[in-house]
């Protein structure tokens, strides 16, 4: 007679429950969330809730977590560890291992997904993120995560862990941008304008999910990880809102992450230093006096007066900044009218400028003022400069400090292994998650999610742009084991 040993897998059982549970719900987990009575919170039905769920969905969100928790036997085990390394009272491989297993089980990997694809069916701009906040808030409920809101209209301050010092932050941007979405598939954007075309519905889905893993992991957990979802990144700088509101509050560092078409899926990607630049803009109203083209001599010519002013812009890069201090002075907009037959009385000239330095930075905003105003004196004209800086207009560079660029390198390859870090060239792009590490240590990095394959292949604020699924457990594993890593390391 044939003896069989027969293993039942997590993964097996959960099957099992679902089908048995198909013609009923689960309970509820009760929700422990702390929130301020708020004008914009708006009701408990939400648009997301007719979004299409996954077959275990009757399954609760701490039934998940306690079920992971509890299959210990099943995970990555090295047979030459002790009792106390599985327990990460002392740091191995395995523990790193542990992680990503948690992130990569299947049941996670679908609820992760949906999530993202929640978010990205109803995208909302800066300060208008009621629905994105209100599912993050559901989600944390259902985890038993406390949390703090609203700060900055929509933001969210969630907490996991002792409680008590030492405090680390992982964050995550929400907003959308107005661009209509040209991508075709399943989970098309429904609000007519509005896109995910940068990834921060990705970016809170990793965020979600690294908080289902560290509240797995949570009894490992050597002080307090707070999860900072924040609004308006893109036309806003909500980061400096939520500072104000209180959300790095007794936090002692903080990290981020941003998908990045320019490397391939799954590549953690970062550097020590200048990473993203510091961007500006501004515009420029040169006036003159206005009369017939055929007798320029009757008027005060702006137009002539604004081209020698985008010439000698140029002039602020080219022959005052050292040559290897990269930065970016560009006219982007010329407008005098359309009149063919008459020299207009002004000229609008609009642009942008880049630097890697907050010296550089500076030194190009308070230029662009003198070239432009004393410029347009040479001609006999007048100009006014707009530089918004009260205006939440300006963006500092990110500049990663080294020790916390390097937890990222190391925790990411004892993750992923050292084929999946990389070191990556500084980009002209800006965040404001510069305005944090402006305050507290910091870094931020790029998780690649090139792959011409699938078409993801896009650059952010395209219409076209779309992201490789697979990087979200990796996102939410990274993000946890550089929370998780930094606390044991601060324990030393």
């Amino acid at each position: 007679m044939l003896k069989l040993n027969i293993c039942f897998s997590p993964i097996f059982l959960l099957f099992v429950y679902c089908m048995k549970s198909s013609s009923s719900s689960a309970g509820a987990a009760i929700g422990v969330g702390i929130s301020k009575n708020s004008p914009n919170d708006h009701g408990d039905l939400s648009y997301f809730e007719s979004a299409p769920k996954p077959c275990f969905k009757n399954l609760t969100t701490m039934e998940l977590i306690k079920s992971l928790n509890q299959t210990s036997s099943t995970r990555p085990q090295s047979s030459s560890s002790s009792s106390s390394e599985s327990d990460c009272t002392v740091w191995t491989k395995e523990c790193s291992e542990q992680l990503l297993w948690l992130a990569k089980q299947p049941e996670s990997v679908e609820w992760i997904k949906s999530v993202r694809r929640k978010i990205h069916q109803n995208p909302e701009l800066a300060f208008e993120e009621y629905e994105t906040s209100r599912l993050i808030r559901e989600e944390l409920k259902k985890m038993e995560i406390t949390y703090r809101f609203p700060l900055a209209t929509t933001g969210i301050r969630a907490m996991i862990g002792t409680g008590g010092p030492p405090f680390v932050a992982i964050r995550a941007d929400m907003d959308a941008l107005p661009i209509q979405e040209a991508v075709e598939w399943e989970y098309k954007s429904k609000n007519a304008g509005k896109m995910h075309a940068c990834g921060h519905d990705a970016h809170v889905a990793m965020l979600i999910g690294a908080a289902k893993i560290l509240k797995a992991r949570e009894k490992y957990l050597k002080g307090t990880v707070i999860l900072i979802f924040q609004p308006a990144e893109e036309a806003g700088n909500g980061a400096k809102r939520m500072i104000g509101d209180g959300a790095i509050e007794d936090v002692e560092a903080i990290f981020g992450l941003h998908v990045s078409h320019l490397h391939r899926s799954g590549i953690i990607g970062s550097r020590p230093g200048p990473l993203l630049a510091g961007c500006g803009f501004f515009r420029a109203t040169i006036s003159g006096k206005e009369g017939q083209a055929g007798n320029p001599h009757h008027s005060v010519d702006p137009v002539l007066a604004a081209s020698a002013i985008v010439i000698s812009l140029q002039n602020i890069v080219s022959r005052e900044a050292n040559p290897l201090d990269c930065q970016v002075v560009s006219v982007t907009s010329f407008n005098a009218g359309e009149d063919l037959d008459s020299i207009p009385d002004t000229v609008i000239l609009r642009g942008t400028f880049r630097a890697f330095s907050n010296t550089s930075f500076y030194q190009i905003l308070a230029r662009i003022n003198q070239v432009i105003t004393e410029q347009a004196r040479v001609f006999r004209c007048s100009a006014t400069v707009e530089l918004f800086e009260n205006e939440d207009r300006i963006y500092p560079p990110t500049v990663n400090e080294e020790q916390m660029h390097e937890h990222v390198k190391k925790v990411s390859i004892d993750l992923l292994g050292p084929q999946n870090f990389m070191l990556v060239e500084p980009v002209m792009g800006a965040e404001d998650f510069s305005f944090y590490n402006q305050v507290i240590p910091s870094a931020f990095f790029f998780i690649g999610i090139k792959n011409e394959t699938l078409g993801s292949i896009h650059t952010g604020h395209s219409p076209h742009f779309m992201i490789d699924e697979d990087i979200l457990p990796i996102g939410a594993a990274t993000h946890a084991a550089i929370a998780e890593r930094y606390l044991y390391d601060r324990k030393l």
